[in-house]
């Protein structure tokens, strides 16, 4: 998958052979919302071997020049995440993703990877339209989340966070990446 001048390949993540760097990421400061800051690398294999058992959630490696480069989530919101808290329309998924970090940041990087994660879930004729639920502090992934399509519609009341929920249709994205 391209995205500009970016390469990246996604694959299914594999808990045991992963978790080391699934755990050097999601405890970095940077991932205070991923609320994984304590985990120890055991807590982190145990909860991406929960999601492969899954059959709602599934959990994707993002590689750039074949090395790990970020994580990305899938999830079915009529089943995980949100009932609940909103009505889920037909080909409505969830996602999440967390990019690595990085010794020399890349100008744009962050960027080609939700262009790519969404690119990547619109593969899928049967998704129409793609849910997230950032936390309301997070305004950094707010302003990515605008710039590939999604629209808030209103903030939410979750068990560990307050999220602004938000959408981002096939055309919408198509129409954000083309600009």
């Amino acid at each position: 998958m391209t995205t500009r001048d970016l390469t990246f390949t996604i694959r299914p993540l594999d808990p045991r052979r992963d978790a080391g760097v699934l755990h050097e990421w999601v405890t970095q400061p940077r991932a205070v919302y991923w609320m994984m800051q304590d985990a120890k690398p055991e807590d982190v294999e145990r909860a991406y071997r929960e999601i492969a058992a899954d059959e709602h959630h599934h959990a994707f490696l993002g590689l750039h020049d074949g090395r790990p480069a970020f994580l990305m989530e899938k999830y079915d919101p009529a089943h995980r995440e949100l009932v609940g808290l909103y009505e889920p329309r037909p080909g409505d998924v969830g996602m999440h993703f967390l990019v690595a970090p990085a010794d020399t940041p890349v100008h744009g990087f962050t960027r080609g990877v939700i262009t790519a994660v969404m690119a990547y879930l619109f593969e899928d004729p049967a998704t129409e339209r793609i849910v997230v639920e950032p936390d309301v502090r997070n305004t950094a992934v707010h302003a990515l989340n605008e710039a590939v399509g999604f629209v808030p519609e209103r903030e939410i009341r979750k068990p560990e966070k307050k999220a602004l929920l938000s959408f981002c249709t096939r055309e919408q994205f198509a129409k954000a990446v083309a600009a």
